[in-house]
C-alpha cells in the first residue's frame, strides 16, 4: 500500500514511518517546511493543500497532525490553536482525498479518550456517550471533520489515543527526571485511571488498523486495563527503583498549569480498547511494570 502520513515529525509520526517502511509500505508524508525529498508534500493544515495532484496514488491515510495539548498554560490564543490545528486541518484533509480521481481506501484520523472527559470509575468503551469540557469538545468536532472523507465511501478510523508511553516524548518522558530524583509522587487524590498505551502497541495498531477492513469509526488505541494513577506512580518508581513520596497537590497541579491540570492530570478516564480487541489485535504490552521495563530498559 501506498501510505500518506501527516503529524510525520511527531512521537507517534516518526516512529511509525520506519515501522512501515519496514513492513513494505511505501510512504509520502506531508509537511509543512520546504519539500526536502520527492517523498515530501507541503501542505497548511490552515489552508487547502496546493499540489492535491500529488496525492493521487495514495491507498491510506494516516493524519496525526496537531497542535502539542501539553506545551505552554491553555491561554486563549492557545486553545484556539488546539482547536483549529486539529479541526481545521483534518477538514481540508478529508475534502482533498475526496477529491481524488481515485480516494485512499482508508483514513485513520487520530483523535483521543480526551472524548469521554471526566468520568470517574467509569468503565468507558466506544460505544460511551461524549463527555464534557474542552478536550471532549475538541474531538467530537476533530472526528466530526473527517465527515468528507466518510459521504466519499472512504473508510474512516477514529484512533482514540490513550497516554501514549515513551522515554522519547510525551507524558512518559516528562515523568522521568523527578521520578528518578526521587521526588516522584500522585498527582492529586491519586485515584483517577490512567489510559495507557506503550508506543509499540500505538505503531502496530495504527498497521493493523490499515489492513483490517472490519475497523471504522471510533477505535480506543489503549492498552487493556487502565490503572489509577497511585498505581501508576508506584509502579514507575518501582521499576525505577526510587521513592514516590512526594504529591502533588491538586491545588498545586492548578496553580502551576491551570486549567489544563484539571484536564490532563487529574480527570479520569477508565477507557478499555474493546473493538481494537474484537478485531484480533494482539497487544505487545498489557502489563504496566512490564512495558516500563521495555521502555526504561530495566
Amino acid at each position: 500500500m501506498n501510505i500518506l502520513v501527516s503529524g510525520s515529525h511527531g512521537l507517534i509520526g516518526s516512529s511509525l514511518l520506519p515501522y512501515l517502511g519496514s513492513k513494505g509500505y511505501s510512504v509520502k508524508t506531508l509537511v509543512r517546511q520546504s519539500p526536502a525529498n520527492p517523498s515530501q508534500i507541503r501542505w497548511d493544515p490552515y489552508q487547502e493543500i496546493p499540489q492535491a495532484d500529488l496525492l493521487e496514488g495514495t491507498d491510506g491515510v494516516v493524519h496525526l497532525a496537531g497542535e502539542g495539548i501539553a506545551s505552554g498554560r491553555w491561554t486563549r490564543a492557545k486553545k484556539r490553536a488546539i482547536k483549529d490545528s486539529r479541526v481545521v486541518g483534518t477538514r481540508l484533509l478529508a475534502e482533498a482525498i475526496s477529491r481524488m480521481r481515485k480516494p485512499p481506501r482508508v483514513l485513520i484520523s487520530a483523535s483521543a479518550i480526551g472524548f469521554y472527559g471526566d468520568r470517574g470509575p467509569e468503565t468507558l468503551m466506544e460505544a460511551s456517550a461524549a463527555g464534557s469540557g474542552f478536550l471532549a469538545e475538541v474531538c467530537r468536532d476533530w472526528e466530526a471533520a473527517t465527515a468528507p472523507a466518510a459521504q466519499k465511501g472512504i473508510r474512516v478510523v477514529h484512533a482514540r489515543l490513550g497516554v501514549v508511553l515513551s522515554p522519547k516524548g510525551g507524558a512518559l518522558s516528562k515523568m522521568l527526571f523527578p521520578f528518578r530524583m526521587g521526588v516522584g509522587g500522585v498527582l492529586g487524590s491519586g485515584k483517577q485511571y490512567m489510559s495507557w498505551i506503550a508506543l509499540d502497541d500505538v505503531i502496530a495498531a495504527m498497521a493493523h488498523a490499515l489492513d483490517n477492513s472490519s475497523l471504522h469509526g471510533p477505535v480506543n488505541v489503549v492498552a487493556p486495563g487502565a490503572v489509577t494513577n497511585a498505581e501508576f506512580t508506584k509502579t514507575l518508581g518501582h521499576v525505577l527503583g526510587r521513592p514516590t513520596v512526594f504529591p502533588l497537590p491538586a491545588f498545586a497541579a492548578r496553580l502551576a498549569f491551570g486549567e489544563m491540570a484539571d484536564a490532563l492530570l487529574l480527570s479520569s478516564s477508565r477507557v478499555e480498547p474493546t473493538v481494537l480487541a474484537r478485531s484480533g489485535y494482539h497487544f505487545q504490552w498489557s502489563d504496566l511494570e512490564s512495558a516500563l521495563r521495555h521502555l526504561l530498559k530495566r
